[in-house]
């Protein structure tokens, strides 16, 4: 079951859940499901906030936007921990499947909630960077305001060196440059091969980012003709049953806590097939 419903408070003598009960077919306990879940969003003046809070008192003039997908809601999200912790910030290896954030029907399958339940809320989650749903690999989680600053300030000056891995269709050239505008802006990704299996015609490559559009390594891949396999959107001749082989391997900056360079690296999953 899938809805959404907008819903305006008349009065100051409701709750959430009465609200939402009233005017909608779902069950209260669905319901208080689905606020846990991140999927009711508060507006109260010009402030919009996802409300989990079901007995929580309306006043005149609120409204409630109620995005109910019930096989979403469903689903559980993965176990996870920090592949590293430096208070200030922490650095994890999101799954593919899992989104970096939420959206409009829910966040409790979204890398930024799981950390912040995993910290049992005693810490604010600040997302630094995203990667697709799709893609795999490392993202970083600032914990307070100063820090969240000093790494999106190093994101925005490119001072955070990201490699990627990725199996593509086709045999990759040794190394190449793509430099390609898309969506207007300039684009640069350069690549690598380590090595190519010829039964099943596919390379695995190294890939570097120079800047950060939207699906910039899966459009300059299908550019070159050599699409990423599994990906549900770019090429042909490179679908599989497996997702998208595309991983975040590698992240290497400077720590706005210890002042050092640091990497945090990790296998991509299909990296040893």
């Amino acid at each position: 079951m899938r809805l959404t419903k907008k819903l305006s408070a008349q009065s100051n003598d409701l709750t959430a859940i009465e609200m939402l009960a009233q005017a909608t077919p779902l069950s209260k306990a669905k319901l208080k499901d689905a606020m846990t879940k991140g999927a009711v969003l508060l507006r109260r003046r010009k402030t919009i906030k996802r409300l989990r809070k079901a007995q929580f008192s309306l006043v005149k003039g609120d409204e409630l936007h109620l995005h109910y997908d019930e096989a979403l809601l469903n689903l559980q999200p993965p176990m996870l921990e920090p592949i590293a912790d430096l208070q200030g910030y922490s650095v994890w290896n999101k799954p593919a499947g899992v989104m970096s954030q939420g959206n409009d029907f829910g966040d409790h399958m979204s890398l930024l909630r799981i950390a912040e339940r995993y910290f049992d809320s005693k810490r604010p989650v600040f997302l630094i960077h995203r990667l697709d749903r799709e893609t795999s690999g490392l993202v970083l989680i600032a914990h307070n305001k100063a820090v969240a600053s000093a790494l999106s300030r190093l994101i925005q000056e490119r001072k955070v060196i990201k490699h990627y891995q990725a199996l593509v269709f086709g045999q990759a050239p040794e190394k190449t440059t793509i430099d390609r505008a898309l969506d207007g802006k300039a684009s640069v990704t350069h690549i690598s091969a380590l090595r190519y299996d010829q039964a099943s015609n596919t390379s695995l490559i190294n890939v570097e980012l120079e800047t950060g559009r939207k699906h910039q390594i899966r459009r300059h891949l299908n550019h070159i003709g050599h699409p990423i396999m599994g990906d549900p959107r770019y090429g042909q001749g490179n679908k599989n049953s497996a997702g998208l082989m595309l991983a975040a391997n590698r992240l290497s900056f400077q720590c706005p806590i210890s002042g050092t360079l640091v990497t945090y690296e990790i296998d991509a999953p299909f990296s040893q097939a």
